[in-house]
C-alpha cells in the first residue's frame, strides 16, 4: 500500500473515531453513446454496487445510451448542459451556460433537454443539471427552478446548499484527469492525495461537512490507469465502515 492509500485508510479511520460518516457519490460526465469506454466504467459500478451519475448531453444522447443505463442497475442520468457547445467569446473560459447569450434561449435549452432526458430514460432520470465546463451564469440561478432543475452540480465545494430558491447545489471534488497537460491521468496517488484533502476538510469543517465528496469521471478520456483508480478507490472506500456512497436522490434530497 503506498503512502497516499495509508493516508486514505487513516483519515477514514478519523472518521469513524469521531462517529462521522464519510459520504461519497460519482459523477460521470459527456456521455452521449455506449462505448467500450462507458462499458467499463458500468462494469465497475456494477461489480460494487455502487451508483453512478450519468451526466448525459441531451442533443447527443441516442438509443444504445438508453439500452447501455437500462441495463445498469446502479446508473442514473442526470443532464449535462445541452449542447456541450462553448458560447463563450475567444480568449475566455469555455462555457455553455454562461451569460453570454439571452437569459430566455439557456432557459428554452434547459427545459428542451430536460423534457427529452426524461421521455428517453423515464425514472432513471433526475432533473439535476451539470453545466458544461461546471460553468454557469450568475443570472440563470435564480430561475432554473422555473425550468423544472432540482439540483446543480459544480465543481469545487459549495459555499451554500440552497444555491437558489428550490434549488439543492451539491458539487465534484476530485477530478483525476489533468485537462491542461494533454488530458493525462494525474496518478493514482495524486488523486488519492485529493480524495483524502477534501475529506479532511469536511472533517474539520473547513467546508461544509455535510456536502459529500464528489468523485468527477470522464470515462471518454480515461485509459487503463485511470480506471484502474477508480476500481481500486470504490473497493477500498465501499469495504470501510465510515464510508457510504450515496446516489442522486440521496445527494441532492430528491428522494420522496
Amino acid at each position: 500500500m503506498s503512502a497516499a492509500w495509508k493516508l486514505l485508510v487513516d483519515e477514514l479511520d478519523l472518521w469513524t473515531r469521531n462517529g462521522l460518516s464519510a459520504t461519497l457519490w460519482w459523477r460521470d460526465d459527456d456521455a452521449c453513446t455506449a462505448t467500450p469506454a462507458l462499458a467499463r466504467l458500468l462494469a465497475i459500478a456494477r461489480a460494487h454496487r455502487v451508483p453512478v451519475a450519468i451526466a448525459a448531453i441531451p442533443q447527443g444522447t441516442d438509443s444504445a445510451l438508453v439500452d447501455a443505463v437500462n441495463a445498469c442497475a446502479q446508473t442514473t442520468v442526470v443532464q449535462h448542459g445541452y449542447a456541450h457547445r462553448n458560447h463563450a467569446p475567444s480568449g475566455e473560459r469555455s462555457a455553455e451556460m454562461g451569460s453570454h447569450r439571452p437569459l430566455h434561449i439557456r432557459l428554452d435549452e434547459i427545459v428542451s433537454g430536460r423534457v427529452g432526458l426524461a421521455e428517453r430514460f423515464g425514472e432513471r432520470f433526475r432533473a439535476v443539471l451539470v453545466p458544461p465546463w461546471n460553468r454557469i451564469g450568475e443570472d440563470l440561478l435564480p430561475e432554473l427552478a422555473s425550468t423544472g432543475v432540482r439540483g446543480l452540480s459544480r465543481f469545487g465545494p459549495r459555499g451554500t446548499v440552497d444555491v437558489a430558491p428550490r434549488l439543492i447545489q451539491a458539487n465534484a471534488h476530485v477530478d483525476p484527469i489533468a485537462w491542461r497537460r494533454a488530458h493525462t491521468f494525474i496518478g493514482a496517488d495524486e488523486a488519492v492525495t485529493r480524495v483524502v484533502a477534501h475529506l479532511r476538510s469536511r472533517r474539520k469543517q473547513e467546508v461544509d461537512r455535510d456536502e459529500p465528496t464528489g468523485l468527477l469521471t470522464h470515462h471518454l478520456a480515461f485509459g487503463d490507469d485511470a480506471f484502474d483508480f477508480v476500481d481500486h478507490l470504490i473497493a477500498r472506500t465501499s469495504r470501510h465502515p465510515a464510508v457510504r456512497w450515496l446516489n442522486v436522490d440521496d445527494v441532492f434530497g430528491l428522494a420522496a
